[in-house]
């Protein structure tokens, strides 16, 4: 009877274990340095060194590519191709003499990793790879890459160049917000048409197969040298969710990113707030007795669990005039105590003050200002 009971006492504990929620020690990361982190609500779900100063690679060529999108925005100009812009390592293949626009250089960076194209915008841009990476630098401390210094545009190793798991993930989070940048890094291959000569055309591979091997993955970018390992930045989203996952030195970072984003996207949800909320506020001094109040909804990132409360905040009454679009109150949104949105709430209609105001209606206004 003694063993029976404890049979089924460690029955059912290997149960409970197996019904438990994953935790962080459930994922099991080959890398030096990972972070797993959302953009939506700028946390950090999961992470190990993540500050830790290690080069990155070819990763680096966000920064490039990002850079080089928002001149092409401005005139995206044909570059030709000079013995200066070569380079060693991956390559998108150009020739002395050749010409493509800043576009599809940048093309030629997220898709054949093109130390190339990085120098040749590089150039391009800023006259030499130092005032570029300047640039670059300075870019940086606008995205809050505290622990980030550039050297090169390729990413080519140097003792000065080095970034942190955190920063690349800010990094990567901003690119995304680039429409262009954005369209590149989710295709699985691209096409380039040649300036120069105007009958060359190639198709470029992505170097990221998580875009085929992961269908929430919608970009990002692959890099390698000897003395970096293999790093990896990548982007995926589902359910409303965003996230980003960068490893540094990862031997097997392919596997590694979809443990990571599978356990982040089972942690965190996107609740939509706002919708539908309307309200009705006292209108003194026009025709109208009320006016009605309004909120833009937004998507806020939460814990899978969290139980969202909310606080209406209204006057007691409002004096017209009132222009329509105008904040007349507010909604804070709140989970375990902390406020995790808030919107306003404003006027859904202008609404002329018709209506004198009587000596009743400025002693409500004294009362409600005190």
């Amino acid at each position: 009877m003694k063993r029976l009971c404890c049979a089924l006492a460690s029955l059912c504990l290997m149960l409970c274990v197996s019904v438990l929620p994953a935790s962080a020690e459930d994922v099991s990361v080959s890398a030096q340095a990972y972070v797993l982190y959302c953009p939506q609500n700028e946390e950090i779900i999961l992470s190990e060194n993540k500050d830790a100063r290690l080069p990155m690679a070819s990763t680096t060529k966000v920064m490039t590519a990002l850079l080089t999108l928002e001149e092409a925005q401005k005139d995206n100009c044909a570059v030709e191709f000079t013995e200066e812009m070569t380079a060693e390592g991956s390559s998108m293949y150009l020739e002395v003499g050749e010409q493509v626009t800043l576009y599809d250089l940048a093309v030629g960076m997220l898709m054949q990793s093109g130390n190339d194209a990085a120098n040749a915008a590089a150039i391009a841009i800023d006259g030499s790879l130092q005032s570029f990476a300047d640039r670059m630098n300075i870019k940086a401390s606008e995205l809050g890459m505290k622990n980030t210094h550039f050297v090169t545009p390729s990413g080519l190793d140097d003792e000065d160049h080095y970034s942190t798991a955190y920063d690349m993930a800010l990094l990567l989070s901003a690119a995304m917000e680039n429409d262009a940048f954005r369209e590149i890094t989710e295709n699985t291959s691209m096409t380039v048409d040649f300036v120069c000569p105007d009958d060359k055309r190639v198709t470029y591979q992505n170097h990221n197969k998580l875009l085929k091997f992961y269908e929430p993955c919608i970009g990002g970018k692959t890099g390698y040298t000897e003395r970096a390992g293999r790093c990896l930045v990548t982007c995926a989203e589902k359910d409303g969710v965003r996230l980003i996952c960068v490893t540094l030195d990862d031997p097997d970072d392919w596997d590694d990113h979809i443990a990571l984003f599978e356990e982040g996207f089972s942690r965190v949800k996107a609740s939509t707030l706002g919708e539908g909320e309307t309200f009705s506020v006292p209108l003194v001094g026009a025709a109208a007795d009320a006016v009605t109040l309004i909120c833009e909804p937004q998507t806020a990132v939460l814990p899978a669990d969290a139980q969202v409360e909310r606080k209406v905040i209204l006057p007691d009454f409002v004096y017209a005039p009132v222009k329509r679009g105008e904040t007349l109150g507010e909604i804070r949104y709140l989970s375990d105590g902390k406020e995790i949105l808030k919107l306003p709430l404003v006027a859904d209609e202008d609404i002329d003050g018709t209506k004198q105001k009587t000596l009743l209606d400025y002693i409500k206004g004294i009362f409600y200002w005190l």
